[in-house]
């Protein structure tokens, strides 16, 4: 019997909880910020995403992170050893991350995001308004409840707790070096790659480097991969759909990706250690 490519299988699951989502949409919406991340997926599945071909091109952004990831971090074990210090990880992260690229190379990047915001369809407007929308948060909750599914219960409350902790934590250290990097959104510099976004005269931010959506993409598949290898493939897919999603829409340059990625990374490794998960 042949098995159905990895890839779908986020897809079939959702199908079917929008079969359910039908059912409890009404009732779930009016819990607000109570639903939980099944819930919100199973009301709004995904439309037909990216195709591998186009996401393919942000391989060259994600993969040199990790090399660089691991480098960066045996500085922090070397010091700090394998027990958790979150406070001081946050502060050392923020002391060692690299800075952006000088303003010539995000003005070519600029260009890129110009070039390929002419080539947007109906489609992949759609499918990037989806994974910006779900990308960051939601559907590595959803990965995380499935594992937990396999593990008796309390292992499994563990373990989603621990993703939505380094999620928090992701998005603390990316806002934090967003705001000292003061790097412009694409839309924010070229106003008209977002006409569906309003730009004031004079603003910096929303400020891109690094990608927020990139980073809790590369610690969710760093974590989520290293405990269920056999997943990796729907992890990294994932991935990618959502880093290219945020170039098609103009949220990035590729920097920002490739910025990302790395403090995904770095933070990914450091909870497996760090929660007694992995002996790296």
């Amino acid at each position: 019997m042949t098995r159905p490519p990895r890839k779908y299988l986020l897809v079939a699951v959702v199908a079917v909880l929008a079969v359910l989502g039908g059912l409890v949409a009404p009732w779930a919406l009016g819990l607000g910020s109570n639903t939980s991340a099944k819930d919100r997926i199973g009301a709004e599945p995904p439309p037909t995403l990216f195709t591998s071909a186009q996401t393919a091109t942000v391989d060259s952004l994600v993969q040199p992170a990790r090399p660089q990831a691991r480098h960066l971090m045996r500085g922090w074990w070397a010091d700090h050893g394998r027990t958790p210090h979150d406070k001081e990880f946050v502060t050392w992260l923020e002391a060692h991350f690299p800075a952006p690229p000088a303003a010539a190379a995000r003005a070519k990047e600029l260009g890129e995001i110009q070039s390929l915001a002419a080539q947007r369809t109906d489609p992949g407007i759609a499918s990037a308004t989806w994974l910006e929308a779900y990308g960051k948060k939601d559907v590595w909750k959803l990965y995380a409840h499935d594992q937990a599914e396999l593990l008796p219960a309390a292992q499994g409350d563990a373990r989603k707790q621990d993703l939505n902790d380094l999620l928090h934590l992701s998005k603390q250290v990316a806002d934090d070096l967003g705001t000292r990097f003061q790097q412009s959104a694409p839309y924010v510099l070229d106003p008209s790659l977002r006409p569906d976004h309003t730009v004031a005269a004079g603003d910096v931010c929303p400020c891109s480097y690094p990608s927020r959506h990139a980073s809790a993409a590369a610690a969710s598949r760093t974590f989520l991969g290293a405990l269920a290898p056999t997943r990796t493939a729907d992890y990294r897919w994932m991935e990618d759909e959502i880093d290219y999603s945020r170039l098609y829409m103009a949220g990035h340059v590729p920097s920002d990706i490739s910025g990302g990625s790395l403090l995904g990374d770095l933070i990914g490794e450091y909870f497996l250690v760090t929660r007694g998960l992995s002996t790296t």
